[in-house]
């Protein structure tokens, strides 16, 4: 990088052009108003949810309101497809965080998942019309409108479920006659189609006795067609689109599909057609956005080495005494498959040893998290060890070559310097998402994944968790630097490599189990849906890792600053997107 100043500048652009290009699409050019609003729900916990009003609608001229609830580990933007398109419709939108996501107020899974008290909140907005409230759910999302539903069975007059169902987790059963006005989205390769309707494949639900009886028919329910009435308020329609359950929110036809059921049976409304849609164009400007963050971070940390106080940091990387060949690609090849092919074993072990959420560690899903890199830790220290002694300390290898020490030392005066530049370099990429939120109400995220600002319960949590993700980054980063460092490659032919090493691992796992699902039949691991969709989130964090890790070691010589970067970064995007599930 011999012009910083200039990637900045490009950094800076790609953000501020995606950051535009998202918010001109989700206020439809300036026609629907977006509002972060907060309200108090049941038992005092404060609920959060994004707003969408389309222009014209007031307390003189109410509109049909919607209430869209994301799915598990999601949250209120996940709804985003859903939610931009329906205000395009006419429809007021309340886009809640379910309890313990987003900045809800935790435990998840408290009060029906937020469902009732969302619902409660919209009817009370004078903007909307009471007599036409809509209700929509994605996958949890689904069992919370469906709580709703059961809670308050006179205020809605239609349902979307979307990648879920009734009957689950506190959701009552569905029958003929309840919930009123029920259309599922429920798509060919949804992962969870045993979960939600008792049957392994998902296309067979069809077949399957509890959707049957939800739509009271003893026959194969038949894809778009209605059953029931409308106008009683038993009507029923089943969606079919060909994608899997996350993948509803990147389908133009499971979103086409809600609108649709809900212009059947809500009154008001523009009219639009189901098949013109926008959406998408936000989640390409999220995508911009956050390459640009990313970028944006490694000008930043050159400028900064420049400084006359860091410029003590800045130095070549000592000369390789790294594997010989046939050594590198054994190295390499435990690298790409050791993390994947532990992850579904070792996630496990807080359950088995009933390790549950604390006011320490609040986050089930993290803690499986921390316990996986945490053993992968312990392990690559092992065979770093290994590795060493019993090969390349023969070669003249020591912690010098290894970007450890400093002549032979460690220099704790240089170690806390990266600290520092490592959080400097990550508060640079936080002011921008803050201004991002500010003038453009959107966040750094595409699809699933998501970097979003920290309320300031998950920056505490986030300060917890960063030691045990050092832990396992430092070591990770050790490996990339001593082990699977080659003579003189470009820098950027270095990132790449280390990206396939870090990735490729995991896309291989996810073809061997969505290739049977896609084929007809269910996941190679039926038990691992929820983990192996979490899987597609390693996709861009490995990814990262890759870039910011190898980056920063060919700039300091050393692996501190990347390491402690990278676990500051991966602790804000993985707290922040997380369920909490101990109640504070």
């Amino acid at each position: 990088m011999s012009n910083p100043k200039r990637i900045l500048v490009i950094a800076l652009l790609l953000i501020f052009v995606g950051g535009l290009m998202a918010w001109f699409t989700q206020t439809d050019g300036g026609k629907v108003t977006i509002k972060d609003v907060r309200w108090v729900g049941s038992n005092g916990t404060m609920m959060s949810g994004l707003l969408y009003i389309p222009d014209g609608v007031t307390a003189e001229n109410p509109a049909p309101g919607i209430v869209a609830i994301h799915g598990y580990i999601n949250s209120r933007e996940v709804q985003d497809g859903f939610s931009i398109e329906f205000a395009r419709r006419g429809y007021v939108v309340l886009a809640s965080d379910q309890t313990g996501h987003g900045y809800s107020d935790p435990p998840t899974f408290a009060n029906g998942f937020g469902g009732p008290d969302t619902l409660a909140y919209l009817r009370s907005l004078d903007i909307v019309d009471k007599d036409n409230v809509g209700l929509e759910g994605h996958s949890m999302g689904g069992w919370a409108v469906a709580i709703a539903a059961g809670v308050y069975p006179d205020d809605y007059k239609a349902i979307v479920l979307a990648g879920s169902s009734t009957g689950t987790y506190g959701a009552p059963d569905g029958t003929p006659e309840w919930p009123r006005n029920l259309g599922l989205v429920f798509s060919e390769w949804d992962e969870f189609s045993a979960l939600m309707w008792l049957t392994d494949v998902p296309k067979e639900i069809v077949s399957g006795d509890k959707l049957k009886a939800a739509f009271g028919t003893t026959d194969d329910v038949v894809p778009e067609k209605l059953y029931g009435s409308i106008e009683a308020g038993t009507g029923r329609m089943l969606f079919q689109p060909r994608t899997t359950h996350p993948g509803d929110h990147l389908s133009t036809v499971a979103i086409g599909d809600a609108i649709k059921w809900f212009q059947m049976t809500l009154d008001g409304g523009n009219g639009l057609n189901p098949s013109k849609q926008i959406w998408y164009w936000k989640e390409i400007g999220n995508l911009i956005a956050a390459i640009g963050m990313i970028m944006l971070l490694l000008p930043v940390g050159m400028l900064l080495l420049k400084t006359s106080y860091f410029s003590e940091l800045k130095q070549e990387p000592a000369p390789v005494k790294s594997s010989s060949k046939v050594g590198w690609w054994i190295a390499a090849l435990i690298t790409m498959l050791l993390g994947p092919l532990t992850l579904f074993t070792f996630k496990d072990f807080p359950t088995d040893i009933e390790w549950n959420a604390s006011a320490l560690f609040p986050q089930n899903i993290t803690n499986s998290v921390i316990m996986w890199t945490t053993l992968l830790g312990l392990i690559t220290i092992v065979l770093f060890l290994i590795w060493h002694f019993a090969f390349n300390k023969k070669a003249g290898g020591t912690a010098d070559d290894y970007g450890l020490t400093w002549m032979g030392k460690l220099d704790w005066r240089k170690i806390g310097k990266s600290l520092l530049l490592a959080f400097l370099i990550t508060f640079a990429g936080y002011f921008m998402l803050v201004l991002t939120d500010y003038f453009f109400k959107t966040d750094f995220r595409f699809w699933i994944f998501a970097v979003k600002l920290l309320n300031p319960l998950q920056l505490r949590i986030a300060l917890t968790y960063f030691i045990p993700f050092l832990f396992y980054f430092f070591m990770l980063n050790l490996v990339l630097f001593a082990q699977l460092r080659r003579d003189s490659p470009s820098l950027g032919k270095e990132i790449l490599v280390n990206v396939v090493v870090l990735v490729l691992g995991y896309v291989s796992v996810l073809v061997y189990q969505y290739v049977p699902l896609l084929a007809g039949g269910t996941l190679a691991l039926t038990d691992e849906s929820l983990w192996g969709i979490i899987m597609f989130q390693f996709l861009p964090i490995m990814t990262i890792a890759s870039v910011l890790m190898t980056f920063f070691n060919r700039k300091t010589g050393h692996i501190y600053t990347g390491a402690f970067l990278f676990s500051m970064v991966v602790s804000w995007i993985i707290v922040a997107s997380t369920a909490i599930h101990y109640a504070f």
